[in-house]
């Protein structure tokens, strides 16, 4: 590897023209040098391109819209002449040491496959409540993560060494979500992949309530094949966040038991369960608390309260698909075009 090693950025976009010019500022800011970026875009309705030309980045598009993020990464991925391939989200401005600290841990042990970011605490623009949540849940969880992974991988930030992708790449293009479960696998199969938030950025995350559940509910129906078959299925079992989602199953379950019965005492299911669920993430809760007060902190439990009820939702869902439907099987089995 060269004293100081070509870094391509590959910034797959689709109608994120609001907060591209920040991502793509952000890279021209970055202490590291040299950087090349490749905005690859997804035929975007909106001013994204002109946003990215008018910064003097290079554009690609894709033949055609392709509703998610693998095909254009592909595509980046493709025309990149960088040694090390930072796969970014344009919905993601990194800290200005972030592509410096990405190439200094690759360059630390030829082990080390990949390099995975975590998000500030707070979003990119702060106008929305569950922007908010969603940041600050991404955090605290992929910080408990932070060192050696394996299994799902975080992707909005990811640093691979180019020779180390044309092992294990591409992106498999019939995923457009949860695609970084089947690229988490195929390096961790080979290499060490590293987790820290020496690489980090604020993000622009999802703008509505709806939204977010919809990404969370499809996110878990499309992870649930690998969870089924790969070896990692065991450690996304025994994760808080599988028995929180249980627990609030539960709760919701158990909610019309005392109405049902006629009674007063069967309400004691339903508050036996939501104590385990607040105890299973008792730890986040308290850090919520302590970092953003009392007000903040009971809208955050509320809504990953509903976070979880949508992770069962999500599972259960992938789980019958998986049992009834051979193309869904299909499409986890084959490999990436």
């Amino acid at each position: 590897m060269d004293p100081r090693p070509l870094v391509t950025a590959i910034v797959p976009n689709y109608n994120y023209g609001h907060v591209l010019g920040l991502c793509l500022r952000a890279l021209k800011e970055q202490t590291y040098t040299p950087l090349e970026i490749i905005c690859v875009d997804d035929r975007s309705t909106d001013d994204s391109v002109q946003v990215a030309e008018s910064l003097g980045v290079r554009v690609i598009s894709t033949p055609a819209n392709t509703g998610g993020a693998s095909v254009p990464r592909n595509i980046g991925a493709e025309h990149a002449r960088g040694e090390i391939l930072f796969f970014l989200d344009s919905d993601v401005a990194l800290a200005p040491d972030a592509v410096a600290a990405a190439v200094a841990i690759l360059r630390s042990d030829p082990k080390i496959g990949a390099v995975c970011g975590n998000f500030d605490p707070v979003p990119l623009i702060r106008d929305k409540l569950i922007k908010e949540y969603r940041n600050l849940f991404r955090h605290y969880w992929l910080g408990l993560s932070e060192g050696p992974i394996s299994g799902f991988l975080p992707s909005a930030m990811i640093a691979v060494p180019a020779a180390v992708w044309a092992e294990v790449g591409p992106w498999n293009p019939d995923l457009t979500q949860s695609e970084g479960a089947d690229v988490g696998e195929r390096l961790a199969d080979r290499y060490e992949v590293r987790l820290t938030s020496a690489v980090h950025g604020r993000h622009d995350d999802d703008a509505t309530l709806g939204i977010a559940l919809w990404k969370v509910f499809t996110r878990t129906r499309v992870q649930v094949p690998f969870f089924l078959q790969r070896r990692y299925a065991a450690g996304v079992v025994g994760s808080p966040e599988a028995g929180a989602s249980l627990a609030a199953a539960l709760t919701a379950a158990t909610l019309p038991v005392p109405l049902l019965a006629g009674a007063v005492w069967p309400v004691v299911l339903p508050i036996m369960t939501l104590a385990a669920w607040l105890a299973i993430d008792r730890r986040m809760y308290r850090f919520v608390f302590g970092a953003r007060g009392p007000v903040f902190g009971l809208y955050f439990v509320a809504t990953h309260f509903l976070v979880n009820l949508t992770i069962a939702a999500g599972a259960a869902t992938g789980i019958a698909q998986w049992l009834v439907s051979r193309s869904f099987r299909r499409m986890y089995r084959k490999a990436p075009a």
